[in-house]
């Protein structure tokens, strides 16, 4: 069952955060239905730009709907990430997105808050959810680089102005995380004092963390055993996801780890069987790896387990 991001939030406000899940390809997406279901957790399937390149965007879109249909007990927002305007008119008239990023993070206050209400004022007329941006996080996603020393935190002030102004119904804040598998330069972490803040600015209003995957050390030490290159990458302390969904933390990216695995299975597969050459074996393996991959993660988010409440919420 398809549904709005809004509608997941309201449900999770405060005490869990919903995981958030970039996907590319038919093995992703089997992994992430079965470890949603096996956990009975709500999710998201988190789509950008370079996923709707990579084949065509109507191959990734039937792709879920087919999940949709062999997995009808699943309760989940497809969600365009990190869109600029032009992919978010398309997402939003496409009738296949239930929520649309409009990131324009890049522009002035001003600006940003006017593009962004351009978006949402299309959005809500379709009963589509829009997740906007303020600040900058740092790091490499895609076609996203933000250098350090260019990267800003949320000004908690700006924040509400920024809401109240545009109309957003979620708003991803930039509190200490980076994208990417090189997170966490020198003594950054996360801001808990501003995320308080922003949340004492915003009160019952869903917050979004991004770049914030764990870039696990043993998937990285496998990696480079089995003759990756993966030098100094670190990531988000997963013990830190619940108390950030306790301070209006209600939606956290993960895609990094995400690649990891699917890097980690493959390589190791090729290295203990370099005759092989049939993709089945190893995407079937990648698949089942993913999936617990999954479960883990909505574990630590605290979502796992929330199915049946959520589904009996969207009945009231």
């Amino acid at each position: 069952m398809i549904v709005s991001t809004a509608q997941l939030f309201k449900h999770a406000y405060g005490k869990y955060a919903v995981g958030a899940y970039n996907i590319n390809n038919a093995e992703q997406a089997m992994g992430l239905f079965r470890g949603c279901i096996e956990s009975k957790a709500p999710f998201i399937i988190q789509i950008s730009k370079g996923a709707r390149k990579y084949t065509d965007k109507r191959m990734l879109e039937a792709i879920i709907r087919a999940g949709d249909q062999i997995f009808p007990e699943a309760v989940f927002a497809v969600h365009l990430d990190h869109g600029d305007e032009e992919t978010c008119y398309d997402c939003i008239n496409s009738g296949f997105y239930s929520s649309v990023m409009i990131d324009a993070s890049h522009e002035s206050l001003d600006k940003n808050i006017e593009i962004t209400k351009r978006v949402v004022d299309a959005a809500h007329k379709k009963g589509i959810s829009v997740e906007a941006e303020l600040g900058k996080l740092g790091g490499v996603e895609e076609d996203i680089k933000v250098e350090d020393g260019h990267a800003t935190l949320t000004n908690p002030a700006e924040a509400k102005e920024f809401v109240s102004r545009s109309g957003a119904d979620s708003l991803a804040c930039a509190i200490g995380t980076s994208h990417g598998a090189f997170k966490f330069k020198g003594k950054q972490s996360l801001h808990f004092d501003v995320l308080k803040q922003i949340q004492d600015a915003l009160p019952n209003f869903p917050l979004v963390m991004h770049g914030s995957s764990s870039v696990p050390k043993d998937e990285v030490d496998r990696i480079n055993k089995a003759g990756g290159q993966i030098k100094d990458s670190s990531g988000v302390n997963v013990e830190e996801y619940l108390p950030a969904a306790k301070l209006g933390v209600t939606k956290i990216n993960i895609d990094t780890d995400g690649r990891l695995v699917w890097t980690r299975v493959h390589r190791e597969f090729f290295r203990d069987k370099p005759s092989e050459f049939d993709f089945r074996p190893v995407g079937k393996t990648f698949m089942d790896e993913y999936a617990k991959f999954i479960i883990s993660r909505n574990q630590l988010l605290g979502s796992a387990g929330q199915l049946d409440s959520v589904r009996a919420s969207l009945k009231k």
